[in-house]
């Protein structure tokens, strides 16, 4: 089985104005696309032919002769996981089960977006920051480069990309905005409480 390129779970504009249609046409469209890309080509031939992705990210954790295949497999799985931590109209307090989570964990709403905002911002350079699942507590982490929860055996429940590709041409430098955009108006809480 070959690894395909999702649709987005949205228009391409759907997202706008906080991530333009410019955005997602090079980042899902270029870069999604190119690890998925990257990954067929890696796997053709290999015992990790007719793997699912998620066996593939699983695999070749760790494994150092295996770390391109890693990487690459690791963003199609970080990239299909991040259209969907996001909604048009979405963003703001969440709802459901999540919410009581959030106050029980947290302390409430503002200071899980804050620890969240932190995350984003202090990952030096590429990756990700998530909210997770971890001993039956939820936990924001961050992650660099391709690196996952999945890998370390943690469940992820929702995830925002801050590599640079995510936000620049929307926003330049100012990655601040970018995530303070995301929680305010694009989190998807609906995913979160279904990966809960």
């Amino acid at each position: 089985m070959s690894i395909t390129l999702p649709q987005l779970p949205f228009a391409k504009d759907a997202l706008a104005p906080h991530i333009s249609a410019n955005t997602l046409d090079f980042h899902h469209g270029k870069h999604h696309n190119l690890y998925v890309t990257n990954v067929n080509n890696m796997i053709e031939g290999t015992d990790l032919a007719g793997a699912s992705l998620e066996d593939i990210v699983k695999k070749t954790a760790g494994d150092a002769s295996k770390a391109g295949l890693f990487n690459n497999a690791a963003q199609v799985w970080n990239h299909t996981f991040f259209w969907n931590s996001m909604k048009p109209g979405g963003g703001g307090a969440p709802t459901g089960a999540i919410a009581s989570r959030i106050e029980t964990d947290f302390g409430g709403y503002d200071k899980f977006a804050e620890a969240f905002k932190t995350a984003g911002m202090t990952q030096f350079g590429s990756g990700w920051a998530w909210l997770v699942e971890k001993g039956g507590k939820l936990e924001i982490m961050k992650t660099p480069n391709a690196e996952l929860p999945l890998a370390l055996g943690i469940k992820p429940l929702l995830t925002c990309d801050v590599w640079e590709h995510a936000y620049y041409l929307d926003y330049q430098n100012r990655r601040a905005d970018f995530l303070a955009a995301f929680l305010a108006h694009l989190v998807n809480w609906d995913f979160a409480n279904a990966n809960l």
